[in-house]
């Protein structure tokens, strides 16, 4: 057993430029015009993910290419692999690009459970990004601590899955390896299921590449502010179950009584992120 008042009020503080190359990269991955941002702008909604990137030493990187120790979240001897489970953030004030911005992190809760997959343990941290004195974005993180992989299997459906209305926007997208790379590269993200084949299948047991759960949800965001033609306030998000890379995937959004809800299915028509925004 983890003692939870062994994690619970880690914190760490740190600095970042909201960079135009950055802005503007992540403009080419969602095919808008990178020439289109200049300094001064408002960075579009949900974009702060190029902030505050992971910054461990080459040397410090396990064979996962997570951090082995150190920083808020390494992972317990126990639960080897990690994933974000979900997050729920709220914009209160705007972000500019090319503004030095300031991130308050703490481990606010800490828990060992049994999930469809055996045994894992949830630690949630919470960022503040504060921008001139004012806190502009607050987000909780589940950070996802699970036990060693087993055998490569695909997922079954789960019996839980929910209902789903009609959606009134819709997409298709086909995420490949080339997709995969960029959001990685630009986020700093060294997880190796997100772009070594191999390992993904071989160590961590998957049927293929892993799309990046931020990814997905970066791109139902996006779909979801062209419906909604305003910004929002909140966006609460649930990964149930990953996106294989190459396999082609359905992104939806439908009003709700309360804003909007949206979700990605998988190649079978499961779902594999929902969310909800207002």
């Amino acid at each position: 057993m983890i003692d939870p008042a062994d994690w619970l009020g880690r914190r760490e503080e740190a600095e970042d430029v909201c960079a135009l190359p950055l802005v503007r990269r992540i403009a080419a991955l969602l095919d808008r015009d990178p020439a289109a941002f200049r300094n001064g702008d408002t960075l579009p909604l949900g974009w702060h993910m190029i902030l505050f990137t992971p910054d461990a030493l080459q040397s410090a990187l396990g064979v996962d290419g997570h951090p082995v120790e150190g920083g808020m979240v390494a992972p317990p001897s126990s639960y080897p692999r990690r994933m974000l489970g979900g997050r729920r953030t709220l914009f209160t004030a705007p972000l500019h690009i090319g503004a030095t911005l300031r991130r308050v992190s703490e481990v606010t809760a800490f828990e060992e459970k049994h999930g469809r997959s055996g045994r894992l343990a949830v630690a949630t941290v919470r960022h503040a990004i504060f921008a001139n004195g004012e806190a502009a974005v607050v987000e909780d993180q589940d950070v996802i601590f699970r036990e060693p992989a087993g055998t490569a299997s695909e997922p079954r459906a789960a019996a839980d899955e929910p209902e789903r209305p009609t959606p009134t926007h819709e997409r298709s997208v086909t995420p490949d390896p080339v997709m995969l790379f960029r959001y990685s590269a630009i986020t700093f993200n060294a997880h190796r299921i997100h772009y070594d084949a191999a390992y993904a299948t071989g160590p961590e047991g998957y049927p293929g590449l892993i799309v990046n759960g931020g990814l997905t949800a970066l791109l139902l965001l996006e779909l979801l502010k062209h419906s909604a033609g305003r910004d929002l306030t909140s966006l609460d998000v649930r990964n149930r179950r990953p996106l294989i890379c190459g396999r082609p995937a359905r992104l939806c959004v439908a009003p709700a009584a309360a804003g909007w809800t949206m979700w990605a299915e998988d190649d079978h028509g499961r779902i594999a992120l929902e969310a909800s925004a207002a």
